[in-house]
């Protein structure tokens, strides 16, 4: 049972309370999935597969596109819930429903010439792949980008003729079965179905054996279970998880664009996102007037007033790792209390003499931190950058070519960006490592995710009575 000063906490066996967590409000009460109600959604996307796979791509693409028009004309409703519900800025939200109507549109597009290969077989045979749908695919996705992450997955699960029962986060039950709502009106009954409720509602949907893939973004622990659940029922498993993204800063960049980088990446949402910068390695020559800046930077978005983070229990994971840090020697030029009044706030914050074994540096925090620690060499930023367990993604800020060549090939990690701490092209995908997850999450590899390969040898059968195969008559 969670406290009442929690964003979320269960009210009944079937509900979920969920409060504001900007003022601490209750936002509203939402019913939880009951085992029934679980098993019920599964057999309806199992019995409403076989249709919705023999449904052309083009048409499977049109209707996707039908879908993210809809999505389009209730962005500003979806993002005032996502901010009641998480304490992201409406502007920020409305941003990522526009993220999410762009990737409907790209998967729409995507979809329909999705093909396989054409493999060498003998002169007078075909050999190819075809690629067909894995079947019920299960969605469980998180809070800090609920619309824009939950469209990706959903997108690429239709298109290639899956259907879907998707369960958002407890931390913004409204905005699931809101965005569940616009999207499935678009499609066949039971194409696409939302169950909303907690971690249990989740382990219930990974013991169900008709499932076939399970697509999953948010923490690695949570992942790590749904991997083993799917050891015994032999579903797919996409597993998009935790990070904790070094960032290397090396002595011939300009420390205040350094700094305005490594701000961008601590501090954006509250620090809440999967590629969040997590640990921070700054060459010596550049680490006063960097840290400086930081700590500026840090200043500058406290005053104006950072975004709260989703909840109070986050708050209390966050601060825990700035105060063991701090009782180990590390010093905070800016934040590391936890401020007066209602809501989960937590002050944008910049910690020095940090060292690896710290929580703060170790794990993922999931909030405005930004730990340094000061190395003297390039290297010796790329060999502490390259450790731990996690291998969602990491940045190098460096002048050097040779350096970032150097990183590329060092860095264990899905994602090297290189001068840029949030870039990337559209339709980008990854493969994280480690703790981090497996399988592509993102792009048009996504697609391959969720459809299984055929391979069809085809050869002429030879003419009756010459006993002989059409190979050798052509010869």
């Amino acid at each position: 049972m969670h406290t009442t000063t929690q964003a979320f906490q269960t009210t009944a066996p079937d509900q979920l309370t969920i409060r504001d967590p900007r003022t601490g409000d209750v936002v509203g009460t939402f019913a939880s999935a009951r085992p029934e109600d679980v098993a019920r959604a599964v057999a309806a996307a199992r019995a409403a597969q076989p249709a919705w796979s023999a449904t052309p791509p083009a048409e499977r693409g049109r209707l996707l596109r039908a879908a993210a028009a809809a999505l389009g004309e209730q962005a500003a409703e979806l993002a005032e819930i996502n901010a009641r519900e998480t304490g992201r800025p409406v502007e920020e939200a409305r941003a990522g429903v526009g993220a999410g109507v762009a990737t409907l549109e790209q998967y729409a597009e995507l979809g329909p010439v999705h093909r396989g290969h054409s493999l060498r077989g003998n002169r007078l045979a075909a050999d190819y792949t075809a690629a067909e749908p894995r079947g019920v695919a299960v969605l469980l996705t998180p809070w800090n980008d609920p619309v824009a992450v939950a469209c990706g997955l959903i997108g690429a699960a239709l298109v290639t003729g899956n259907t879907v029962v998707h369960k958002p986060s407890e931390r913004c039950p409204r905005v699931g079965e809101r965005l569940g709502e616009v999207l499935a009106s678009a499609f066949p009954p039971d194409v696409l179905q939302t169950l909303t409720g907690g971690a249990d509602v989740g382990s219930l949907l990974t013991q169900q054996p008709p499932v076939d893939v399970f697509a999953h973004v948010g923490s690695s622990d949570s992942g790590a279970r749904i991997a083993q659940a799917a050891v015994l029922t032999g579903a797919h498993v996409i597993r998009e998880n935790g990070g904790n993204d070094p960032l290397v800063v090396d002595e011939d960049v300009d420390p205040e664009w350094a700094a305005e980088q490594a701000a961008v990446g601590a501090f954006s949402n509250s620090g809440q996102i999967c590629t969040s910068v997590e640990r921070i390695y700054v060459h010596r020559a550049v680490a006063e007037p960097f840290c400086d800046a930081l700590a500026a930077q840090a200043r500058t978005r406290n005053r104006v007033g950072i975004a709260p983070l989703v909840d109070t229990r986050l708050r209390e994971t966050v601060h825990r790792h700035v105060s063991e840090a701090l009782r180990l020697g590390a010093r905070a030029l800016e934040g590391g209390t936890v401020p007066d009044g209602p809501g989960a706030f937590y002050p944008a914050t910049v910690l020095l003499d940090c060292t690896d074994s710290m929580e703060v540096m170790a794990e993922e925090t999931f909030g405005p931190v930004a730990p340094v620690r000061v190395v003297d060499s390039f290297g010796e930023g790329l060999q502490l950058a390259a450790a731990g367990r996690y291998g969602l993604a990491a940045t190098v800020l460096t002048g050097s070519i040779a350096h970032a060549q150097q990183a590329i090939a060092a860095l264990p990690v899905g994602t090297v960006k290189v001068n840029d701490v949030f870039g990337g092209a559209p339709g980008g995908s990854a493969q994280p490592r480690g703790a981090s997850g497996q399988g592509f999450g993102y792009g048009p590899e996504l697609l391959d995710e969720f459809t299984r390969v055929k391979v069809v040898h085809m050869a002429a059968a030879p003419r009756p009575g010459t006993g002989s195969s059409a190979e050798g008559l052509a010869e």
